[in-house]
């Protein structure tokens, strides 16, 4: 019997973080930037998953922290980078970040999610995997995977002529506790 399974915010944390490229990146901050509206869902038969797909409102990110730079960053600056972040993304004409899986198979300490990544209308294969450990409230899952602007045709954001820019490749980090049915 095929169930689905559903997560969200209240159930973990999607986090993307950056850094920082170029000779003037002493100055800048790496971010840590969150989504307060994103789903998970997972197609199981029994407890075996066989299909997963993320869909993320990219207009839900807000900037959490920028480690680094010459001096603290403010909450104005975390305002103007989220806006620059948008920007980035396309947000105004592609407003989701989605994942599908197409192939899952079992590793020894989870899954090996293969599938398709969307960003700023942009879709491009990509593989993740998927630590899950059994816990009393649930199934701790946590995944870390690298995404590269380029490979999703977007030019990483940079101010000064170029001397100080985010840095290609960009780390999503996410954790959650899906509730055992």
């Amino acid at each position: 019997m095929t169930q689905t399974w559903t997560i969200g915010p209240a159930d973990g944390e999607l986090l993307l973080k950056t850094d920082k490229t170029g000779p003037a990146a002493r100055t800048g901050h790496r971010l840590t930037i969150g989504f307060k509206d994103w789903t998970g869902t997972v197609d199981v038969d029994g407890t075996t998953p066989h299909k997963v797909a993320l869909n993320v409102v990219v207009e839900s990110m807000e900037v959490l922290s920028g480690e680094g730079g010459l001096t603290p960053m403010t909450g104005a600056e975390k305002a103007l980078a989220r806006i620059n972040a948008l920007k980035s993304l396309k947000a105004s004409k592609s407003p989701t970040i989605t994942f599908s899986s197409s192939k899952i198979s079992p590793t020894s300490g989870g899954y090996r999610l293969d599938g398709e990544l969307t960003v700023a209308g942009k879709t491009v294969p990509h593989t993740v995997d998927v630590a899950v450990a059994d816990a009393d409230s649930g199934w701790e899952l946590s995944a870390t995977t690298t995404v590269s602007h380029k490979a999703v045709g977007l030019k990483p954001y940079s101010l000064a002529m170029g001397t100080l820019k985010v840095a290609d490749e960009v780390v999503l980090d996410f954790h959650a506790t899906l509730p055992k049915p």
